[in-house]
């Protein structure tokens, strides 16, 4: 299974992070413990949603589309 996840900001909550993950608990660990270069500033992190997916290449383009314009606005809105 590969799993979109969105992240938000415990200290920041405008900030979000998408990524794409087999291991959801873990990769949260990293990210809180700062070893995540680019969500490292804004740790803590809470989880906010995820969503699994048996196909790979469709768990990348569901991260890809999120990580858009219009993918942004429809996670802020719906998810």
């Amino acid at each position: 299974m590969k799993f979109v996840y969105i992240l938000e900001s415990v200290n920041h909550p405008d900030r979000h992070y998408t990524g794409l993950t087999e291991n959801v608990d873990m990769r949260v660990e990293k990210h809180n413990a700062g070893q995540v270069r680019h969500t490292s500033k804004y740790a803590p992190w809470r989880l906010k949603t995820y969503v699994g997916f048996t196909d790979t290449v469709r768990a990348q383009e569901f991260e890809k589309y999120l990580k858009s314009g219009s993918g942004r606005a429809f996670s802020r809105k719906r998810l």
